[in-house]
């Protein structure tokens, strides 16, 4: 089987790639425990500069590696350079900290010595998703290796180009050869690496039902997983919101990546004193927005990463209008080549519509009018998901207390939109999975809490 690479605006195949056999997986599951384990008596000053020099290479490097973004699944080439700086954060932030964190902890009890170590799990499986392609990527090996494992990446099949390249910086910058490496397989063979007694944990960035998959595989050999899956997150607008500032950051929160986030704001909840403002900013700011050949300058809108869900997403948006929605703008496949779809943005959407309780993983944003706070808070928590979510009012005090106990999520924003940072933890709850990446909390996902206790005799 070969997997084929298509240039997702022009629909011309970029590569083929051979599927791997089973045997030459097994080959590479050995190879990658062996480094591991002279890996984890490396010192973390080793570790250190070997990091620093991925962010390096990623620096270096970030026209080549923003362009295979955008010929793999259609990125904004100046996004993708954004995103490529954002991993050399990622690697330079766990060099830095990653000792810290790890280090060993006294506990005070009745023994002579008591503490707790971090001490690596062994090989770790990372089932990615094309969307950020090198970000969701780093994200997971940043850590993973600072803290002593070894990684294995099973990439999405269109950004299996993007999979290779990240295996080669990390070549690049001097890690061992065969410490991180790429699968090139599909679905039935992802499952049997997840049971190869060589992995000792899997994470996912996905959508729910591949998260269910692996968990469930995952559980069938009760190992552990991280689970970052969809959200529909919620962007409230109070009565006493900066609404050109909601809107100038609610355009970007909702349609950069060409709307294909995870943690996008996808539901616009607005109460009823400010919504026409709201609708009417919003939609002209819409407007705006150019959609196009992702390597031009002022193109915002690239085409969706295939065609197939480009598709879907219609599909979604059509349900929705059927049930009674109103579209303000955009709403139509394009004319001609390329998986385009252009931005939208749907009032009018009550429950029961795709609008209101599906993901709608691209350039399309609902607008939701509530009567007050008390009604924009019910319909934030109104989903499957719990990703992320942002509150918009100019008394930080009553958004930071919406923010921290109202809004069921794994994050909150006042005055900002949602988005991943090093330095914090990142995941969600209910549908949107469990876990944590990033942070303290992320390195600390895939080590072993080791209790040690001595007595004196």
């Amino acid at each position: 089987m070969m997997f084929k690479s298509i240039n997702p605006m022009t629909g011309n195949v970029i590569a083929e790639y051979p599927q791997m056999s089973s045997a030459a997986v097994e080959g590479i599951l050995e190879q990658v425990q062996q480094a591991q384990r002279a890996w984890q008596t490396v010192s973390f000053e080793e570790r250190t500069r070997l990091m620093l020099r991925a962010a390096d290479v990623l620096l270096a490097n970030k026209q080549q590696y923003a362009t295979m973004m955008t010929d793999e699944m259609g990125k904004i080439t100046a996004q993708g350079i954004g995103e490529i700086e954002k991993c050399a954060w990622v690697c330079r932030y766990y060099a830095e900290h990653a000792e810290a964190f790890l280090s060993p902890e006294d506990i005070e009890t009745d023994a002579h010595h008591s503490f707790v170590s971090y001490n690596p799990l062994g090989l770790i499986l990372a089932v990615m998703p094309w969307n950020f392609p090198f970000w969701q990527v780093f994200r997971f090996a940043a850590p993973g290796l600072m803290a002593g494992n070894g990684c294995v990446l099973k990439h999405a099949p269109n950004t299996f180009g993007c999979a290779l390249m990240i295996e080669s910086i990390f070549r690049e910058a001097g890690f061992p050869e065969q410490l991180f490496r790429s699968l090139l397989i599909d679905i039935p063979q992802t499952t049997d690496v997840i049971h190869n007694p060589r992995i000792a944990a899997v994470t996912i960035t996905s959508s729910v039902n591949a998260g269910r998959a692996v968990a469930t595989e995952a559980g069938k050999v009760l190992k552990k997983c991280v689970l970052e899956l969809g959200g529909s997150d919620p962007f409230i607008v109070l009565e006493d919101a900066d609404i050109d500032q909601a809107v100038e950051v609610g355009i970007i929160g909702r349609f950069q990546n060409s709307g294909q986030t995870c943690i996008a704001a996808k539901r616009f909840i607005i109460v009823d004193s400010v919504y026409e403002e709201f609708k009417q900013k919003f939609v002209s700011a819409v407007r705006q927005l150019k959609m196009g050949d992702p390597t031009e300058a002022g193109i915002y809108i690239g085409p969706q990463a295939r065609l197939d869900l480009r598709d879907g997403l219609a599909e979604q948006v059509q349900r929705s209008v059927d049930a009674g929605a109103t579209v303000l703008i955009g709403g139509e496949i394009p004319e001609g080549d390329g998986a385009f779809y252009p931005a939208t943005v749907l009032a009018d959407v009550k429950p029961g519509m795709a609008a209101w309780s599906e993901e709608l993983f691209g350039p399309v944003a609902t607008l939701i009018r509530v009567a007050d706070e008390t009604g924009a808070i019910e319909v934030a928590n109104d989903t499957d998901f719990g990703l992320s979510g942002s509150v918009w009012t100019r008394d930080l005090a009553r958004g930071e207390h919406i923010a921290a106990a109202q809004i069921e999520s794994g994050a909150a924003f006042v005055n900002d939109m949602s988005k991943s940072d090093p330095r914090m933890p990142f995941g969600g709850i209910r549908q949107s999975g469990y876990g944590r990446e990033l942070g303290i909390f992320g390195i600390r996902e895939f080590v072993n809490i080791h209790s040690v206790w001595v007595t004196s005799r």
